[in-house]
């Protein structure tokens, strides 16, 4: 995992994956956090994790395909922890290596008094589940200001997808991922 956020430092990810009801996780960790990361003295500002995630999914249905959230937070000027992001994205769905840049967003307070009054008190708006970053209930009405990006690199093996009745060929041999016995591309 790689974050650019310019204006902070010393930052660390918390993730959890958000899926439906058909799949179920086998092996692996479904929440966990990283390691707080600092910029390096270089000409790059990005910050790096170098924190591997290894869970296996089952299902027999594609609908609810997994997505990771990942929540950034770091100190303010007075040492609170605060969220600096949140952010999700599907699993790919094709076996190989993938990767995928997530930008990030906060949450708003909706007047300035309320922005001031969380700033004193240290306490900034911030989802109480952030799996609701996966879903799309109820956030058309949160406001929420866009905030750095983090990339993440994927390692993905699928097994027994062509016995189901679907090809997940890499993208480079197949435009789209097609359903056994439809000539319509299935887009994610």
């Amino acid at each position: 995992m790689r974050k650019e956020f310019p204006e902070y430092d010393d930052l660390y990810c918390k993730y959890c994956f958000v899926y439906g009801h058909d799949w179920a996780p086998t092996s692996g960790l479904e929440e966990g956090i990283s390691q707080i990361t600092s910029k390096g003295r270089g000409s790059t500002q990005s910050l790096v994790w170098n924190f591997p995630l290894d869970i296996t999914f089952k299902s027999t249905n594609p609908f609810g395909w997994p997505q990771i959230v990942v929540s950034v937070y770091g100190p303010d000027t007075f040492g609170n922890d605060v969220v600096r992001g949140y952010g999700a994205v599907h699993i790919p769905f094709t076996p190989g290596k993938h990767t995928r840049t997530i930008p990030m967003f906060v949450p708003e307070s909706t007047s300035r008094l309320q922005k001031f009054t969380s700033w004193l008190m240290g306490r900034r708006p911030e989802y109480t589940d952030p799996k609701v970053v996966a879903q799309g209930e109820g956030r058309e009405v949160t406001r929420v200001r866009s905030q750095g990006f983090v990339t993440l690199q994927f390692s993905i093996i699928t097994k027994d997808m062509k016995k189901l009745g679907y090809d997940t060929t890499s993208g480079e041999q197949a435009p789209a991922t097609r359903l056994a016995g439809t000539e319509q591309p299935y887009r994610s």
